[in-house]
């Protein structure tokens, strides 16, 4: 599936006024809906994952995060992430669709347990010792904010005449680096200055990979265009890049926000 993607920077025909393109407009509205309804979805999930107690016994357990179905909550993104990059060469719109709903959906769960601070008012502590609280406000700020910094960049990919193909191969691959690094973190000694520095890196990266993924999906739009297939298979990668980035930048600001520190 990364093949697929890349294969749209590469290609990267342009041709007319693609600002005026009506077809480019009706293209890209579709990714933005479909990113908007699992941003729907998943706090929807985040909620009811929590306040509904059938829902919440199996998800996290008593204690919360006890349950076995929650380690699957954590590690499963990564792994599907991981998969569908050796398993899915040539997707299918079924297989992307269904790639990217699974997602949302066990992202849309972990989001859980910012919902359970704020319902209940208690607190937790990063591994690094960073203190967080947060309410159901703070939340909608931190939400707010992400959404305004989202679509700031995703205009600027959109209207850049600058080809930001190398600046995204790099960032993608630095991205990567940093979940290596986080995963390494855990077995080095806890520090919570680590933990802001990898929370700065991820959050800088997604947010030029939202600028790239939109200029990519502009001119993937112009490579495939005519393409039924090619074009839905799109919609559900780029509306995948988009959630994993807003996700990633939400937590991020709603750590900040929430820091007692």
């Amino acid at each position: 599936m990364a093949d697929f993607q890349y294969a749209q920077a590469r290609t990267g025909a342009q041709t007319g006024d693609m600002a005026t393109d009506a077809g480019l407009r009706k293209f890209m509205l579709g990714v933005y809906n479909k990113l908007a309804l699992g941003i729907l979805l998943a706090g929807a999930l985040a909620y009811f994952g929590v306040t509904f107690e059938p829902l919440r016994q199996v998800v996290f357990g008593e204690p919360f995060g006890s349950s076995p179905m929650f380690m699957v909550v954590q590690w499963g993104p990564v792994v599907l992430l991981l998969g569908s990059m050796f398993l899915m060469k040539n997707p299918s719109p079924l297989a992307s669709g269904i790639l990217y709903w699974a997602i949302v959906a066990l992202m849309g769960l972990g989001l859980g347990v910012w919902v359970m601070m704020a319902e209940s008012g208690t607190g937790f502590s990063t591994r690094g010792g960073i203190g967080m609280t947060t309410t159901y406000v703070t939340i909608a700020k931190a939400f707010l904010i992400t959404a305004s910094a989202f679509g700031a960049l995703s205009l600027f990919g959109y209207t850049t005449k600058r080809d930001m193909s190398g600046i995204g191969s790099f960032a993608i691959m630095a991205l990567w680096g940093v979940v290596a690094l986080s995963l390494l973190n855990i077995f080095l000694p806890a520090s919570s200055t680590m933990e802001w520095i990898i929370m700065g890196a991820v959050f800088a990266l997604s947010a030029v990979l939202i600028a790239v993924e939109t200029q990519q999906l502009k001119n993937g739009y112009y490579a495939f265009g005519g393409d039924a297939r090619s074009l839905a298979v799109m919609t559900n990668w780029g509306a995948l890049n988009f959630f994993i980035s807003f996700i990633n930048m939400f937590r991020i600001v709603l750590m900040f926000l929430s820091s007692r520190e």
